[in-house]
């Protein structure tokens, strides 16, 4: 039986990033936790998810860095899951499947939208530029190898 490759060990950044948040439960975990999730039972009641499984995802994003457990109660053990910054950098991405699923994949009732706080206009997010502020998927913008840089010890 032939093993599957580890995506850590890819070239690609995407393949790299979906090895840590490529699991749909990951991305729900991580999702509900920006709404502000923080307890295991929080996240099984907007969730749905079996305890068992629910168990292993957060372990896997505090794993990955993306989750730092927090112990809130000691006797009881209990303890919350709190974004690292490696997690909160994952928003555009979540914002960005948000804006995506809308648009293709449009929700026939009630659905969820990015709206302005301040005047509660709907918005679409976009991945700019920071120094032209253009939008990277118009022309002039590619993707390129580059040589691998050393990773942090």
């Amino acid at each position: 039986m032939a093993q599957r490759k580890s995506f850590a060990a890819m070239p690609c950044p995407i393949a790299r990033g979906l090895e840590h948040v490529g699991e749909w439960w990951s991305m729900l975990i991580l999702r509900d936790a920006m709404r502000g999730a923080t307890r295991f039972e929080q996240f099984q009641d907007n969730l749905g998810i079996a305890p068992g499984i629910l168990t292993r995802r957060l372990a896997a994003l505090v794993e990955s860095g993306l989750l730092e457990r927090r112990r809130y109660n000691e006797h009881p053990p209990r303890d919350e899951y709190v974004l690292t910054p490696r997690g909160r950098d994952f928003r555009p991405v979540l914002l960005a499947m948000l804006a995506w699923g809308n648009r293709h994949f449009p929700p026939e009732g009630a659905g969820a939208q990015l709206v302005d706080t301040t005047t509660g206009t709907p918005v679409d997010p976009v991945l700019a530029d920071p120094r032209t502020h253009l939008p990277v998927d118009g022309p002039g913008y590619a993707v390129v190898s580059v040589p691998a840089r050393p990773r942090d010890v």
